[in-house]
């Protein structure tokens, strides 16, 4: 039997098996238990009940406007990179309702609805999104304003993460300084080391979990070895950065160059990139939706026929809308050139001064899921010429 007590910061050592019993674990303490599935041609976050669930023998080929899933004998069940979903998904669901009113008997009441008490478990979670789910907090829990519903769910949450053994080509975390290992944030982490895992514990309650698991402490070459897993990807991506895009084999690696990124996109407001990439861009605002930090959102009352029941109501939005922009005088935004370039320069750029730091953290759904295959990392080397 496992040691009770486990400090955090300990390395454990389990075997595939003990995935199950870890997801049985967290059930049984009342968590939704959510992770990595296979639907409709990606891998997306769902309920999770079962490791058989998982992707297992499955790796993604991304690219500008491309994501495939292909079957690879040697991968493990996290060998994946990120699709379509993100944490943001579940803390800022797309569409929630932030108020009710009923009328009765000539009397209006309001209420704020309900928000579900069950603690939510996320299994998989990448190191890039681990460092989205911090930018998240400082918008909806920092300053004076805090949204109430999010800090319900950020509190119930518990976050299995998981160290990357590999990068889409699409991948440029290194670029931005948010992975590819994990580094706080999480209460296990995971690392997939020769067909074991190597888990490292971040919080009390994820050693209150591994009560529940039979596990042993992890050989220091086992901890040397996840680690190693991590350094090694992570020297893969920074060597490609010095190989020109023209040299580079088969599909093109990213990168972006953040030195004095902010200035360089605020002093460039009039630069000719803008109206070339607007040629391309559908304004169809797919990079904001499947990026795990943006937030923009609209508020709109919903009636019943008899007008008794109000509901009001938030949804996602995206500022590659006309309306996104609109005022009493009109649309302020009313180009795709514009509208493009707000998004840019407040995601790289602006987002420093609001919330003092960047709002991307080089996770790349935002050039997979666009359609004509836009790179952000493309437009920014553009632009610096």
């Amino acid at each position: 039997m496992p040691i009770r007590q486990v400090p955090i910061g300990s390395y454990l050592s389990i075997d595939a098996t003990q995935l199950q019993v870890l997801i049985a674990a967290l059930r049984g303490l009342g968590y939704r238990t959510v992770g990595p599935r296979i639907a409709d041609g990606a891998i997306i976050y769902a309920d999770l009940h079962s490791i058989d669930q998982l992707p297992l023998g499955y790796i993604d080929r991304q690219d500008g406007g491309l994501y495939r899933l292909e079957k690879a004998e040697e991968a493990g069940y996290f060998d994946y990179v990120v699709g379509p979903h993100s944490l943001k998904n579940y803390l800022f669901p797309p569409r929630e309702t932030l108020l009710e009113s009923v009328r009765e008997n000539g009397t209006v009441r309001m209420t704020p609805p309900e928000i579900d008490p069950t603690p939510l478990a996320v299994i998989g979670v990448r190191p890039c999104d681990l460092v989205a789910l911090a930018i998240q907090d400082k918008v909806f829990l920092g300053g004076s304003y805090v949204d109430p519903a999010y800090k319900a769910r950020r509190e119930n949450l518990f976050v299995v993460a998981v160290n990357c053994r590999r990068a889409a080509a699409t991948c440029f975390c290194h670029s931005m300084d948010t992975g590819p290992d994990v580094r706080g944030g999480f209460d296990l982490a995971l690392t997939e080391v020769d067909g074991h895992f190597v888990i490292e514990i971040g919080s009390a309650a994820g050693a209150d979990v591994m009560v529940e698991i039979e596990w042993t402490t992890a050989p220091r070459r086992d901890v040397e070895e996840a680690r190693a897993i991590s350094d090694a990807l992570k020297d893969r991506m920074r060597k490609r950065d010095q190989v020109p895009y023209s040299q580079q084999q088969g599909t093109r690696q990213r990168f972006m160059d953040t030195t004095d990124i902010r200035n360089l996109l605020v002093d460039n407001l009039e630069h000719p990139r803008w109206e070339e990439v607007a040629e391309r861009c559908l304004a169809c605002g797919n990079c904001t939706l499947v990026c795990p930090t943006c937030f923009c959102a609209s508020v709109e009352d919903i009636s019943d026929l008899t007008g008794d029941n109000v509901r009001r109501e938030r949804a996602w939005d995206s500022c590659f809308n006309a309306e996104h922009s609109y005022m009493n005088t009109g649309t302020v935004r009313k180009t795709i050139a514009s509208r493009y370039r707000q998004w840019l320069t407040h995601k790289l750029a602006t987002w420093h001064d609001q919330f003092g730091t960047s709002g991307c953290v080089g996770c790349g759904r935002c050039i997979t899921w666009c359609p004509v295959g836009i790179d952000i990392t493309e437009e920014v080397a553009a632009i610096r010429g």
